[in-house]
């Protein structure tokens, strides 16, 4: 395999599994197939000795309406998480500032007021930018590169690479060593129909 420096790496296999960068690295097999995403996080305090927000009394949560909002109750060490996973705006992952907007804070702001009434007005505690990595299926691409046998393209997360990220890996690894395919539904042939 031949860098950008000019320098070259030999391995008997590769596997990239560049996150919102897989596009960019390989134009021509995933290029816009994955595309790098906005999502805003926040956490929230709740009221003190208030145990209803918490995961004790409340489970995971998530509303389908006309966005797609879900959060995690507070925990001893994090508030009342509020996220919007519809998805974002596409952005460029290297540059992208990871400020929260005052827009979407003011989303969740409201959206937990409406749905978690005794939460609304509260003190947010924590917020960051995270980035997904969208295919246009949501599902994940796990397949050889069509020009190299022994190189493995990984990603198109879309939100859920985090969470399912050690069975990917342990997949990956079983397909790499043992020279299987990957199943048809993580192949880049789905997206030539």
């Amino acid at each position: 395999m031949t860098l950008s420096d000019g320098g070259s790496l030999t391995a008997d296999r590769f596997v990239f599994a560049c996150g919102p960068w897989l596009g960019s690295l390989f134009p021509d097999v995933i290029g816009e197939r994955v595309k790098p995403t906005r999502q805003e996080v926040f956490f929230f305090g709740t009221p003190p000795g208030d145990r209803r927000f918490t995961e004790e009394a409340l489970p995971v949560w998530a509303d389908h309406g006309t966005r797609f909002m879900y959060g995690i109750p507070g925990n001893e060490w994090r508030g009342f998480k509020v996220a919007d996973d519809t998805r974002g705006l596409v952005i460029d992952p290297t540059t992208e500032s990871r400020v929260p907007s005052p827009e979407a804070l003011q989303t969740a702001r409201d959206y937990l007021a409406y749905r978690f009434p005794g939460l609304k007005g509260a003190p947010l505690l924590e917020s960051r930018v995270c980035q997904y990595e969208q295919s246009p299926d949501e599902h994940f691409i796990i397949d050889r590169h069509p020009q190299a046998a022994n190189a493995w393209v990984v990603g198109g997360g879309s939100g859920h690479g985090f969470k399912h990220g050690p069975a990917v890996g342990e997949l990956v690894a079983r397909l790499v060593l043992s020279g299987a395919a990957s199943d048809e539904q993580f192949r880049l042939s789905r997206f030539a129909h």
